[in-house]
C-alpha cells in the first residue's frame, strides 16, 4: 500500500480515512477544480505530489500582475488597436481649424473671414454632433462612424478646392459647415472603456484618466503640426494631412468590433439632456470650456503685445503639457469620496490656479514667467475634467452613452466660443493683462453652478 500523508496517519478510524477524498491541504483548498481533476487516480500520495505542484506553479503567476492600471487597461485585447486608431482619428481635431485659418488668410488676405467660416463649422458641429452620437448609440460605432467621416472629410476637400479654386466666399462656409458630422471619436473611445470594465469603477477611472491626457496632447500637438505643414510646404497641406490621418484612425477604431458596445435600437430612456442632474452639469461645461477659449486668445494677445507672437503656441503648449501629466498621475490614483465633491475640489482648484496667469502677467510681464504659470495652471485642468466627465457617464440614461458625452464636449466648444470672443473683446477694451480676468471668471462660474445643485443631487 502507498504510504498515506502524515496528517491522514493520525486519523484514528480506518474507514473514515478510506471515505476522505485525497488529501487536501492547504496548498488545495483555494483550487478545488485542481483537485478534482486528479482524485480520481489510485495513488492518493502521488495525487498529492501532482496537486501541490500545480498550486506552487500557479502561485508564480501574481509576478505578472500589471505594474500600474494603465498596463491592465491594454491588457484587454484590442484594447491597443482600437487605443491607436483614436488617437490618430483624434490628432486631427486641433489640425482642421488652425489649418483652415492659415489657407483661407492667405489665399483671401482676412482673418476675420476665416474666423467667420471657422465659427460657423463650430456651430454646424454643435447642432449636427448629437444627433451623430445618437445614431452611433442606435446603429452602432462602426456602421456610423464611418460613413460619418467619410462626409466630413468631403466636406474639408471641398473647402480645399474652393480656396484653391478662388470660389465665392459663401461657398467656403457651406463647405466647412459639411464637416459637422465628424464623430466624436473620444466619446467612442469612453464609451469603450465602460463597457469593457461596466463592473470596475476604478478601471474606468483610470480609462477617463488616459483619454483626457490624450485630449489634452492631441489639442497640443495638432496646432503646432498644421502650422508646420502649412508653413513649411504649402497652405493646403495642413486640411490634406489631417484629412488622411482622420480616415485611417476612423477605420483602424471601427475594425476593432470585439471591444465595441453593442447598439441600443429601441432605448426607452428620454434625451440625456432632460436626464436629472445634467442641465445644470452641461451649463458647467460650457463656463469650462469659457476658461479654455479665452486663455487662447489673452495669451497670443500678450505675447503679441510683448512682441513675442511666434512663441505663444509654445507657451500655451505648456498649458496642455501640465493637464496631460495631471491627467496621467489621476489616473494612478483611486478616487475617494463622492464623484460630485471631488468635482467641486476640481473646480475650485482650477479657479485658484487660473489666478496665476493673471499674477504672473500683471506682477512680471515676462513671457518666461506667464509660461510658468501657464504650465501649474493646466495641472487641474485634467483631474476636473475627468471628474466631469464621470459624472456626465453616471447621468446618463442607459444606451445613451455616446450622445451624453457628445453634449459635454458640444457644452466645451460653445463655451471655447463664447471665452474666445470675450476674451477677445477684453483685450481691446482694456489690456491683455487683464483678459486674464476671463479665465478666472469663467472657472469661478462653473464652480458656482456645481455649488448651488450640490444639494440637489448627491447621487446620481
Amino acid at each position: 500500500m502507498p504510504r498515506q500523508p502524515s496528517e491522514q496517519v493520525r486519523t484514528p478510524p480506518p474507514a473514515v480515512a478510506r471515505e476522505t477524498p485525497a488529501p487536501s491541504g492547504p496548498d488545495l483548498r483555494p483550487h478545488p477544480s485542481r483537485t478534482t481533476r486528479t482524485d480520481g487516480t489510485a495513488h492518493p500520495a502521488r495525487t498529492k505530489d501532482t496537486s501541490c505542484t500545480t498550486s506552487t506553479a500557479h502561485t508564480t503567476r501574481p509576478a505578472r500582475t500589471p505594474l500600474t492600471p494603465y498596463h491592465r487597461l491594454f491588457a484587454v485585447p484590442g484594447a491597443r488597436a482600437f487605443t491607436l486608431g483614436n488617437l490618430l482619428a483624434r490628432l486631427p481635431s486641433g489640425m482642421f481649424s488652425v489649418s483652415a485659418v492659415i489657407m483661407i488668410a492667405g489665399s483671401r488676405g482676412s482673418y476675420a473671414l476665416a474666423g467667420a467660416v471657422t465659427a460657423t463649422g463650430l456651430a454646424a458641429t454643435a447642432l449636427v454632433a448629437p444627433w451623430t452620437a445618437r445614431l452611433v448609440d442606435r446603429h452602432g460605432q462602426a456602421r456610423i462612424a464611418v460613413p460619418a467621416t467619410a462626409v466630413a472629410l468631403l466636406g474639408s476637400l471641398a473647402l480645399l478646392l474652393c480656396v484653391r479654386l478662388g470660389a465665392p466666399d459663401w461657398t467656403l462656409f457651406a463647405a466647412y459647415a459639411a464637416t459637422a458630422t465628424t464623430p466624436n471619436t473620444g466619446g467612442m473611445s469612453r464609451a469603450r472603456w465602460a463597457h469593457l470594465f461596466r463592473d470596475d469603477p476604478d478601471a474606468v477611472h483610470t480609462a477617463n484618466s488616459f483619454e483626457q491626457a490624450a485630449d489634452e496632447l492631441c489639442f497640443m500637438l495638432g496646432p503646432v503640426c498644421a502650422a508646420f505643414l502649412c508653413t513649411a510646404l504649402f497652405p493646403e497641406a495642413g486640411t490634406l494631412v489631417a484629412g488622411v490621418l482622420l480616415m485611417t484612425g476612423v477605420l483602424v477604431f471601427a475594425a476593432q468590433r470585439s471591444t465595441e458596445p453593442p447598439p441600443q435600437r429601441h432605448p426607452r430612456s428620454a434625451s440625456p439632456v432632460l436626464a436629472p442632474g445634467m442641465p445644470p452639469l452641461l451649463l458647467g461645461f460650457l463656463a469650462t470650456g469659457a476658461v479654455f477659449g479665452s486663455m487662447e486668445v489673452v495669451t497670443i494677445a500678450f505675447a503679441d503685445a510683448h512682441g513675442h507672437r511666434g512663441a505663444a503656441g509654445a507657451v500655451l503648449a505648456l498649458q496642455a503639457a501640465g493637464s496631460c501629466a495631471a491627467g496621467l498621475l489621476y489616473g494612478t490614483l483611486k478616487p475617494a469620496g463622492p464623484a460630485e465633491r471631488r468635482h467641486r475640489l476640481g473646480l475650485a482648484a482650477m479657479t485658484l490656479t487660473m489666478s496665476l496667469p493673471l499674477l504672473a502677467a500683471s506682477l512680471t510681464g515676462s513671457l518666461a514667467v506667464l509660461a510658468g504659470a501657464l504650465l501649474l495652471a493646466g495641472t487641474a485642468t485634467a483631474p476636473t475634467m475627468v471628474t466631469g466627465m464621470a459624472l456626465v457617464q453616471r447621468r446618463t440614461p442607459e444606451g445613451r452613452l455616446n450622445e451624453g458625452m457628445t453634449l459635454a464636449v458640444t457644452g466645451l466648444l460653445g463655451g471655447i466660443a463664447c471665452g474666445s470672443a470675450l476674451g477677445g473683446w477684453v483685450v481691446e477694451r482694456f489690456s491683455s493683462t487683464a483678459g486674464y480676468a476671463v479665465p478666472i471668471t469663467a472657472a469661478a462660474t462653473a464652480l458656482l453652478l456645481s455649488l448651488l445643485i450640490s444639494g440637489r443631487f448627491q447621487r446620481s
